[in-house]
């Protein structure tokens, strides 16, 4: 099986050219699980990161932690979430310990085009949560 960075080996120019020509940088972070944080231009604020196991890949934004939420506003948002996780294409809200996250999977043997595609969807889901979002953060 190939690594994660030979099954990424080419990603950042294809996920510029899916997001009109966005400089992106990839930088492998050292640790036990492979772990690529992939860095979009005018995106710096959400990087994506990309890790593996045996049976897939997953992407993943941190958006917002804990302490940044309103806490009058704490329930809504967290029902909002609910609600919107079905409407929002290819990524799922999530929570990583204090981190909120959006996220996405893709099979283990998915194609370097593929992973990208996901990688710019999961960026501008990423974007648009922010966005709609705002009110309930500080």
């Amino acid at each position: 099986m190939k690594t994660l960075q030979q099954q990424l080996r080419g990603i950042d120019h294809v996920i510029s050219s899916t997001l009109g020509g966005l400089a992106v940088q990839l930088q492998p972070i050292p640790g036990e699980v492979p772990v690529i944080q992939v860095s979009i231009a005018e995106r710096d604020e959400l990087p994506i990161f990309i890790t593996c196991s045996d049976a897939q890949i997953l992407c993943m934004c941190f958006l917002w932690t804990e302490a940044e939420i309103r806490p009058e506003g704490r329930t809504r948002l967290l029902e909002t979430l609910l609600d919107l996780n079905p409407s929002v294409p290819l990524s799922s809200f999530g929570r990583v310990g204090d981190r909120f996250v959006l996220f996405g999977a893709l099979s283990r043997d998915s194609r370097v085009e593929d992973i990208a595609a996901d990688v710019a969807a999961l960026s501008d889901n990423a974007l648009d949560a922010l966005d709609a979002l705002s009110e309930f953060l500080n």
